[in-house]
């Protein structure tokens, strides 16, 4: 199930909102109302969960149960150091090792096969392996738990169901953001409702759905033109690779946006994951502004760890390499995630070797975030491509001058019509605009009540007329 369906916004989230606020007047004090709610939407995130495939929700309660027990053997009384260490191992193994087999045996299956005929011999047989839905991004929640446990900086779960609620939580179970136990404990134990905090993730909530329908969607249209397109034109390739780096903004940020507005409507209160990052200028800047929850996870999971810089601007760089490779791998198991990690990775370090005092941040900040959002641009190519060699030919066509034949002025004329124009400038402003949803959302008010009310309606006959189109990210 996802967000932009009318099952989800017409039958789904109105009987969880209505059972969920209805449970707060069982006659039971408030910790057993809260675990109750709790119990609740953990069924009901099983249901979100289990729609498209039932049998995933088993892989999420191995996954689920590993952590959770773990999490109390670090945690409990008179436990050895090294009996911590054994359980958090154990969970960091099972945990990476059901995300490796998922998501990258078939890859390593189909690089042995190249290996072996390099070296002249018969290639072995492919398991296709279905790729589960949310894998990355709940088998990272559940790791940060037990590692926060182990580090003490988070207690462990009062219950199996408070944790198992932690990790299944509809609203941001299937793409994030990544939501660490350590700010989620205190929420499952006890957690404020109000009008305004309702009202601000319904607000919220429009506006990803917007954002999704309205932007991402129309503009995939175009980008999926461009990528599969035999031949291109220069001004179609710059004009589809702008169309994707638009899709992909407005539809994780939107679902973001909606995930965290869903999470207000419940009581929690998640992290922002996107900061206007097509305002950045530098490519370190961008990583604090895009998939915040992402970088931070990284950082404070791999990247620490690892030594940081303090071991000297040698092992620091080394680390940022190792970081952004994985980062990129994670996305999903192919070798374009790879070299889209490599290419962030040599700008990340290239930036540190300049310093902050080099000359290129002498330049006008306009003129800094235009080469950035170019570079960005590029490494957008790399990432939609499906294959290395796609990726080349498509930036050849950018660099390259493209082709002029016939089924490239037919594609032309299917790419520039007034509506997708439009879309694009609208993306194009929006993306590029100071202001952001959640500081709009803080405090509803009627004449923004007034705005979004039509806009979602408008949303809504959109989402009918459309074709089913899924978040990007459900993909990685």
């Amino acid at each position: 199930m996802v967000f932009s369906t009318y099952i989800f916004v017409f039958y789904f989230l109105p009987l969880v909102l209505l059972v969920y606020y209805g449970l707060a007047f069982i006659p039971a004090s408030r910790d057993l109302r809260s675990r109750v709610r709790n119990v609740f939407l953990l069924l009901a995130s099983y249901v979100f969960y289990g729609w498209w495939n039932p049998w995933f929700v088993l892989l999420m309660l191995f996954v689920t149960a590993i952590n959770y027990v773990c999490g109390k053997l670090v945690a409990r009384a008179g436990a050895t150091k090294r009996a911590q260490l054994c359980a958090v191992t154990l969970a960091v193994a099972a945990s990476l090792g059901t995300l490796g087999f998922f998501k990258y045996f078939v890859f390593f299956q189909i690089n042995l096969n190249r290996l072996i005929a390099l070296l002249g011999g018969h290639g072995l047989g492919v398991w296709k392996i279905l790729l589960p839905m949310g894998i990355s991004f709940y088998t990272f929640q559940a790791l940060s738990y037990t590692i926060d446990v182990y580090r003490g900086d988070a207690p462990p779960a009062r219950s199996f169901p408070d944790f198992a609620c932690y990790i299944a939580l509809f609203p941001q179970l299937v793409a994030g953001p990544i939501v660490r136990y350590r700010s989620m404990a205190e929420q499952l134990v006890a957690r404020s409702h109000s009008i305004e905090q309702f009202s601000s993730g319904v607000a919220l909530f429009i506006l990803g759905f917007c954002k999704k329908i309205l932007l991402a969607n129309p503009v995939g249209q175009i980008a999926d033109a461009t990528f599969g397109a035999e031949s291109l034109t220069l001004g179609d390739a710059w004009f589809g690779a702008l169309a994707y780096a638009f899709q992909i903004y407005f539809d994780f940020s939107g679902y973001s946006d909606m995930a965290i507005g869903l999470g207000r409507m419940l009581g929690f209160e998640f992290m922002k994951n996107f900061n206007a990052p097509y305002r950045a200028d530098s490519i370190t800047d961008f990583w604090r502004r895009w998939h915040i929850s992402l970088s931070t996870f990284l950082r404070d999971y791999l990247y620490i760890p690892l030594g940081g810089n303090r071991r000297g601007p040698g092992r620091a760089y080394l680390n940022i390499a190792i970081v952004m490779l994985l980062g990129g791998l994670w996305h999903g198991a192919n070798w374009t995630f790879v070299v889209w990690g490599a290419y962030h990775g040599t700008w990340l370090i290239t930036e540190r070797l300049l310093g902050k005092e080099s000359c290129c941040q002498r330049f006008p900040r306009p003129l800094r975030i235009g080469v950035t959002f170019f570079l960005v641009l590029i490494s957008w190519v790399i990432f939609r491509a499906d294959h290395l060699t796609e990726a080349g030919r498509y930036l050849g066509a950018m660099f390259g001058g493209g082709t002029s034949d016939a089924a490239a002025a037919l594609l032309g004329a299917e790419l520039h019509t007034r509506g997708k124009c439009i879309v694009m400038v609208v993306c194009a402003a929006l993306a590029f605009a100071p202001w952001q949803a959640h500081a709009w959302c803080e405090r509803v008010t009627w004449p923004k009540v007034l705005a979004l009310g039509p806009a979602f309606c408008l949303a809504l006959f959109a989402m009918f007329a459309q074709a089913f189109n899924p978040f990007l990210y459900f993909q990685f």
